[in-house]
């Protein structure tokens, strides 16, 4: 079965291009943030001190997460809709908190460990798009198409804004640049399964880029990949 890893920093527009790739390809799709943002949530929410390896791991682990598709009748597993429990918390994963909360999670290599066959149940026939830090270098590291996608940090803020006005959430630009230096930070430091580019992946700058072009490059390289005529498309790819 054919995986797209595709990893990055926060405001790179993985997680909307992802969606769109795997929509266009008929895969099926991961958002691995969807998943260590709803186990925060959890932790949060019972009061577990997300600087307490084992309690938080022993929470997540007793946690009934559930993934529902946007469309039910498609048979394509996705994150679109999230339940802790009977509670749907699909709307407030994508708040700060949530967001922040899942970052500080996510450095615990015990919850990790409960989390990775989680991420891997997602990979079902036909195919994949998966989406987050680390899913070319530990969830899937076989996976035969892998990108890095990034942006300057200060578009990444400014998208991470408009995306938290959609959703009714306010923020200030100021504070989202502090925070994504922060989280990078964290991300890219921690000791297990850290975020960094895959050897064997293409990096692609979205800064100039809007989604529909990032979408069509993206597209654009999976399916030359499969046909067996790699080659680096034209556009914001700086290595391949």
């Amino acid at each position: 079965m054919t995986v797209v890893a595709i990893d990055g920093p926060s405001g790179a527009g993985k997680g909307t291009i992802a969606r769109r790739v795997a929509t266009e390809l008929g895969y099926h799709f991961l958002d691995s943030g969807a998943v260590y943002r709803a186990a925060a949530l959890g932790c949060v929410e019972a009061g577990i001190d997300l600087a307490d390896e084992k309690a938080s791991a022993a929470a997540v682990k007793a946690m009934d997460i559930r993934f529902l598709p946007q469309d039910a009748d498609s048979g394509l597993v996705d994150t679109s809709r999230v339940l802790l429990g009977t509670h749907d918390i699909t709307a407030r994963l994508r708040s700060e908190v949530a967001a922040d909360s899942a970052s500080r999670l996510a450095v615990l290599p015990s919850v990790r460990e409960v989390l990775l066959p989680i991420q891997r149940e997602f990979l079902k026939p036909p195919g994949l798009v998966a989406d987050g830090r680390d899913m070319g270098t530990v969830v899937f590291p076989t996976a035969r198409i892998k990108i890095f996608m990034t942006a300057s940090a200060g578009i990444r803020a400014k998208r991470r804004l408009e995306q938290l006005k959609d959703h009714g959430i306010d923020a200030k630009l100021e504070s989202l640049v502090q925070e994504i230096a922060e989280r990078d930070n964290r991300d890219a430091n921690r000791k297990h399964a850290p975020m960094k580019e895959a050897e064997d992946a293409i990096h692609i700058d979205t800064t100039s880029l809007d989604i529909e072009a990032s979408v069509a490059l993206v597209i654009d390289h999976v399916r030359q990949t499969l046909s067996g005529n790699k080659k680096c498309p034209d556009g914001e790819i700086t290595s391949c």
